[in-house]
């Protein structure tokens, strides 16, 4: 599975952004999608998820409420609803995807493909 993100930006803080991953492969719906994070000086960090068939989600704390992950398995691609942006969101965003297609894993080393990356800036 190859991935692309892309959709990011700068936006002022309150504003809204979506981001999508567009996915090659026919195996595509069979994989839990995930987005990670990861802001300049630390650590990659999980921002949501979403199962093979888009009927769990699950998301950060610092999200919950704010963004929201969904897909479309026709299309082979995964978007990230990013509404009420703060500056703190300010960070890479990388698409990632799970083979185990099922279940909550916030663990980046579960997933097994990953896309490039697309920086999002939230201004002040």
């Amino acid at each position: 599975v190859q991935l692309q993100a892309f959709g990011g930006g700068l936006v002022q803080g309150g504003g809204s952004l979506r981001l999508s991953c567009a996915a090659s492969g026919r195996t595509f719906g069979s994989y839990a999608m995930g987005w990670f994070r990861q802001a300049p000086g630390k650590e990659r960090e999980f921002v949501a998820r979403i199962t093979w068939n888009g009927g769990s989600t699950y998301y950060a704390d610092s999200v919950k409420g704010r963004f929201t992950i969904s897909r479309d398995n026709d299309k082979n691609t995964v978007y990230l609803q990013m509404n009420s942006l703060k500056p703190e969101d300010t960070a890479v965003y990388y698409c990632a995807a799970d083979s185990t297609g099922f279940g909550a894993n916030s663990l980046a080393r579960a997933y097994e493909y990953w896309g490039q990356g697309t920086l999002v800036t939230v201004s002040s």
